[in-house]
């Protein structure tokens, strides 16, 4: 059976190599090196190449993220597909331009027959980071019934935007459900300052207990990333 699996792995190899054109000592490592040349390849040849393009592709649109809307913009023009449009909307919002992300969803949304869950939860983030809180609502009762809006980041800024246009109950139904333990520290702090707000501070001080207490149990990079907000709930534990 182990031959069979050294001799399958050797056929792999050389099919690949044939079919890439690599140099043709890759040949003899793979003949008479058995697995232990398979191996070398396969970490040489195949997997580091596909993650040293996908590396490039993503440093590149890091140092010049606008090479990246263009390269969509091209992709449109030459097909003006849904997937493409929204691709190019996803870049838009990645890129913090919020106008152009909205516009283009809305493109996509106009070819669409149906609500698309997704371009909606998309154009949901867009319209609140510019402070459009009615256009937040609007969209976001169109799809509160999707079972994926429950406990979810969008559910939570439609609760926001509640809050934001003085519908403190309606808000504070809708931010209650991201209170899940272990998870949402961001949005439980912000929560919790929702109810301190409305003069709920028991409350908001057994969320904040809360959070403090799952810190404690947070891995290294958790505690990286949560920093600030783990800051923040101590400072405001000891305000009561």
């Amino acid at each position: 059976m182990y031959y069979y699996l050294i001799i399958a792995l050797q056929v792999y190899c050389l099919y690949h190599l044939y079919n890439n054109r690599n140099a043709y000592y890759w040949w003899f490592v793979i003949l008479f090196l058995g697995p232990i040349g398979c191996a070398i390849y396969l970490i040489t040849q195949v997997y580091n190449k596909r993650d040293a393009e996908k590396i490039t592709s993503e440093i590149t649109h890091i140092i010049n993220p606008t090479k990246k809307i263009k390269d969509l913009e091209k992709q449109l023009k030459f097909s003006d597909s849904y997937q493409n449009r929204v691709n190019l909307a996803d870049a838009h919002l990645e890129n913090k331009d919020f106008n152009n992300a909205i516009s283009n969803y809305l493109e996509a949304l106009e070819g669409n027959m149906q609500n698309d869950f997704y371009v909606i939860k998309q154009l949901i983030e867009a319209y609140f980071n510019i402070e459009d809180c009615e256009s937040v609502v609007l969209y976001a009762e169109k799809i509160k019934e999707h079972p994926e809006f429950k406990k979810s980041r969008s559910q939570f800024l439609y609760g926001l935007a509640l809050e934001r246009l003085g519908k403190f109950d309606e808000a504070e139904t809708n931010l209650r459900a991201i209170d899940i333990r272990y998870s949402f520290y961001n949005e439980r702090l912000i929560f919790a300052k929702f109810l301190i707000s409305r003069k709920k501070e028991t409350e908001a001080k057994e969320i904040l207990e809360e959070i403090s207490t799952e810190s404690q149990h947070m891995t290294k990079p958790n505690k990286r990333l949560f920093k600030a907000t783990i800051q923040e709930v101590e400072k405001l534990l000891q305000d009561f």
